[in-house]
């Protein structure tokens, strides 16, 4: 598998579970660091510099691009330029070369969303078509992530998009993703949830699909036994002073770059802020794994949860995930990719 804005390892330890054999690209050093540490296959470079054929073992391509432009946090540029970013799909998908006006756009890094649809046209072209495609952004990226469906199903591709919530997928936190998975052989379907989605109503949400797991909480997480409350480090509403708090019984708010300044309250006051270890844990990285470098909280916000990450996986490649599986692999000390499979 090849990784592209492959960042500090979320879909690498996921394929490591699953026993595949990865490559991640990733130009930013803080990153490459812990992929280092971790003991992960990195190239280290700019994903728009390099291509296909550097992999020419690769029949899975996987891709995460940066979300600043997207996010409902950021300023928004990638959603203003959204039609023109869609226009461009049209083009590639027609053998025009973009690269220059992308270059152009007001954050260039509106148009690096465009870089796995690239590699995927190049394999194909190339004769080498990638076998599994998944793709991962934040929700805003979803038409997107549709018209690359359109173009790779006109490939010989089957393909399905949509948005996923973390918490259904037994990770503690609420964090939604837009998913793109497309097979040449096989028609794929989004993962299953396996756990219920937090609304604050899990005693109903219990009686009516008694057969999902209850949402993993950030007590269970992190093992503090005693209650106590989690403040996130952003406001709720629009309103930057009304800091969201979940309590220890319930999934945390979306894990960011700015995760070291999330506190912890009990009933006797501020505790301390939450360390970047149980921000990691928080994402489903292992206990163990190696952060390095600088600015770690903001490689373990940028990072798609392992655990969320496994389940597409899974899903894109027509395996079913063995009860316990991964919370075997969350619980485990960090082992690097294998490339014989764990199950």
């Amino acid at each position: 598998m090849v990784d592209l804005f492959a960042g500090p390892g979320g879909l690498d330890v996921a394929a490591s579970w699953l026993g595949l054999s990865v490559a991640g690209v990733e130009w930013d050093e803080n990153a490459c660091a812990t992929r280092r540490s971790a003991g992960l296959e990195t190239v280290q470079g700019d994903v728009r510099e390099h291509s296909p054929k550097e992999f020419p073992h690769a029949t899975i391509l996987t891709g995460g691009p940066p979300c600043q432009t997207y996010t409902v946090a950021g300023a928004g540029a990638g959603r203003k330029a959204l039609n023109q970013v869609l226009s461009f799909i049209d083009r590639m998908a027609d053998g025009d070369n973009v690269s220059k006006e992308l270059a152009a756009l007001d954050d260039e890094r509106t148009g690096l969303v465009l870089q796995p649809l690239r590699w995927a046209l190049e394999a194909h072209r190339s004769g080498k078509p990638y076998e599994v495609i998944v793709f991962e952004q934040v929700p805003a990226v979803l038409p997107v992530w549709e018209a690359m469906g359109k173009v790779l199903q006109s490939l010989g591709y089957n393909a399905v998009t949509g948005i996923l919530h973390a918490e259904e997928y037994g990770v503690p936190q609420t964090r939604r993703r837009a998913i793109l998975i497309a097979n040449r052989y096989q028609t794929p379907v989004l993962p299953a949830p396996t756990h219920h989605r937090f609304r604050n109503r899990q005693v109903e949400a219990l009686a009516t699909r008694p057969t999902l797991l209850p949402y993993r909480s950030i007590g269970e997480t992190l093992d503090r036994v005693e209650p106590y409350e989690l403040v996130s480090n952003y406001g709720t509403g629009g309103d930057p002073k009304a800091r969201g708090r979940r309590t220890s019984k319930e999934p945390a708010f979306t894990v960011t770059g700015k995760v070291s300044r999330n506190r912890l309250f009990s009933d006797k006051g501020e505790l301390r802020r939450l360390m970047v270890s149980e921000a990691g844990r928080l994402q489903t990285f292992p206990a163990d794994y190696p952060w390095s470098g600088k600015d770690v909280s903001q490689q373990v916000g940028n990072a798609i949860p392992p655990r969320l990450a496994a389940h597409v996986l899974a899903a894109a490649l027509g395996r079913e995930l063995p009860p316990d599986f991964l919370d075997l692999m969350t619980k485990r000390p960090w082992i690097p990719s294998t490339t014989s499979p764990r199950f």
